[in-house]
C-alpha cells in the first residue's frame, strides 16, 4: 500500500505490517484514504481529529445552506378580483423571500367541467408573478386540483419589505396619560 505521513510526505509503497509499524511509533493512526486505488493509499494520522475537523467543516456548511419551503396560495374557480389580488401579493412575498409556491386550484361538483378557467386563473398568476419568479411545474391537474409549482428567479430576487414596527411615540407616552376628548 502506498502511504503518506502526517505532513503529505510521500513514504512510499510498502507493506500494512511496515505502514502500522511507522504508525504506532508516532502514536497515530493509519487511515485508508482510498482503498480502490492501485496500489491502495493510507494515511498516518490522528483519527479523532479528523473526524472533529470533518465534522466542523459538515456544520459549517449546514450553516449556510438556505432551506428550500413550498408555500401553498389556494384558489378557487369563483374568485372574485380583490381575493386574486391579495392571494398573488402572498406568492409575490414567498417569492421574495426565496421559497417555492405551490399554486393550487379545486374544482368542486360542476366546476369540473369548466377546467378552462381554472387553467385561466393559474395562468393569470403565473403571467403577474414572472417578474420575481419562474415556473418549476406547468399547471397540471391531479384528481380535482389543478397545481403549478413557481420558484423564485434568482436573476432578480426581490427582498420584501421589512414588517413594520411599533411606533416609538406611542412607547414613550406614560401609561397613566388620559387622551383628551371633546365633547359635541
Amino acid at each position: 500500500m502506498r502511504v503518506i505521513d502526517e505532513t503529505g510526505a510521500q513514504l512510499g509503497v510498502m507493506p500494512p505490517f511496515e505502514a502500522l509499524k511507522i504508525a504506532r511509533e508516532r502514536s497515530l493512526d493509519l487511515v485508508e484514504i482510498s482503498p480502490n486505488a492501485v496500489p491502495p493509499v493510507c494515511k498516518i494520522q490522528d483519527y479523532g481529529k479528523f473526524l472533529y475537523e470533518k465534522d466542523k467543516s459538515e456544520r459549517a456548511a449546514r450553516k449556510t445552506q438556505k432551506v428550500i419551503v413550498i408555500k401553498e396560495v389556494k384558489f378557487s374557480v369563483t374568485v372574485d378580483e380583490h381575493d386574486y389580488q391579495t392571494k398573488k401579493n402572498q406568492a409575490v412575498r414567498f417569492l421574495g423571500d426565496g421559497d417555492k409556491v405551490k399554486a393550487s386550484l379545486r374544482f368542486k361538483g360542476r366546476q369540473m367541467a369548466h377546467r378552462d378557467l381554472g387553467y385561466k386563473i393559474i395562468n393569470r398568476l403565473i403571467q403577474d408573478v414572472n417578474e420575481v419568479g419562474v415556473v418549476e411545474f406547468m399547471p397540471r391537474m391531479e384528481g380535482t386540483t389543478l397545481h403549478a409549482i413557481l420558484a423564485p428567479n434568482k436573476a432578480k430576487q426581490v427582498q420584501a419589505p421589512p414588517k413594520a414596527k411599533p411606533e416609538a411615540s406611542a412607547a414613550a407616552a406614560p401609561a397613566d396619560a388620559v387622551p383628551e376628548t371633546t365633547t359635541a
